[in-house]
């Protein structure tokens, strides 16, 4: 991809200052999204060093409590959904460096016709104004869900079942591993179904959100995803109203001028003239001084 200039704010910026800072704002969003991604991994290694402290005191001696696991269960899913939360944020960032590394560094390296040339570009400049979730909560949950929280809700589901089949000794039928697993007043076989309901409902909804794909991903190609024609970036109204405004103008300043040239109206003497119109509504002042009155 060949840039000869870039404009900005009125100074012209050459191809050498213009790879210059899309170099240096490439490094900042890798930063970024390796900083996100620490995070990521210290949740899950909480998720896992708690579980294997739960199990290791629950069967390190019989008379240790099962509902350890239970407990430990509720606070591993809360660490689902922390890692969630920052999981969304990591996308922020991990999909800008997609972004720019499929519409900037590639086309430099191999460049291809992918249509608009400029298209990662508006695509950038729109997220950095309007910074937003590229996935949703229900994707993120999915995702983290999938990859490692799946698994240690299993592991806690055997381990719980087996802690009140051994402990003190095996249970020889099933009404002796409803009395062990019962908490407190909770009956035995009414933790029993809700071990089972909050299993199901977790693997259902690992599986249901597996068409959920807003994630740029890390390792997928240009063939099976490419952010631009995937994330959706969402512009404030108040940019959308500049853009408006924008055009306005600019129309209005084309129609200026072939109105000055259709009437003789010369502007070299810097005067203020007026052109009347019948139906005139709106007036226009040109930077050189000149006001005139549009027909809308």
């Amino acid at each position: 991809m060949e840039r000869e200039s870039v404009s900005v704010h009125g100074r012209k910026l050459s191809a050498g200052e213009f790879t210059t800072a899309m170099v240096h704002f490439h490094r900042a969003e890798v930063q970024r999204s390796n900083t996100w991604r620490n995070r990521l991994d210290t949740t899950t290694n909480w998720a896992v060093l708690t579980a294997g402290a739960t199990l290791s005191f629950a069967f390190s001696a019989p008379e240790n409590p099962h509902f350890v696991i239970l407990i430990n269960t509720v606070l591993v899913a809360f660490f689902l959904t922390m890692e969630a939360r920052r999981y969304r944020y990591y996308e922020i960032w991990a999909s800008r460096v997609r972004v720019i590394e499929t519409g900037f560094f590639a086309q430099i390296l191999m460049p291809t016709q992918l249509g608009n040339e400029s298209e990662w570009a508006e695509h950038l400049a729109h997220d950095l104004r309007t910074p937003h979730f590229t996935i949703s909560l229900w994707e993120a949950l999915g995702r983290r869900l999938r990859r490692n929280y799946l698994w240690l809700f299993a592991l806690l589901a055997a381990s719980w079942n087996l802690k009140v089949y051994l402990h003190p000794f095996p249970a020889r039928d099933i009404s002796m591993f409803m009395r062990r697993a019962s908490v407190g007043v909770l009956p035995g076989d009414l933790i029993l179904l809700t071990g089972i309901f909050f299993n199901v409902v977790i693997a259902i909804f690992a599986f249901a959100t597996v068409r959920l794909k807003q994630a740029t991903g890390e390792v997928l190609p240009t063939h099976e995803f490419h952010p631009l024609r995937t994330v959706s970036t969402t512009v404030s109204k108040v940019a959308q109203t500049r853009r408006v405004t924008t055009r306005r103008t600019k129309r209005a300043r084309d129609r200026t001028r072939n109105l000055r040239t259709s009437t003789g109206v010369g502007t070299q003497t810097g005067e203020w003239k007026r052109i009347e119109s019948p139906d005139s509504s709106e007036a226009v002042a040109e930077p050189d001084g000149e006001e005139t009155l549009l027909k809308r």
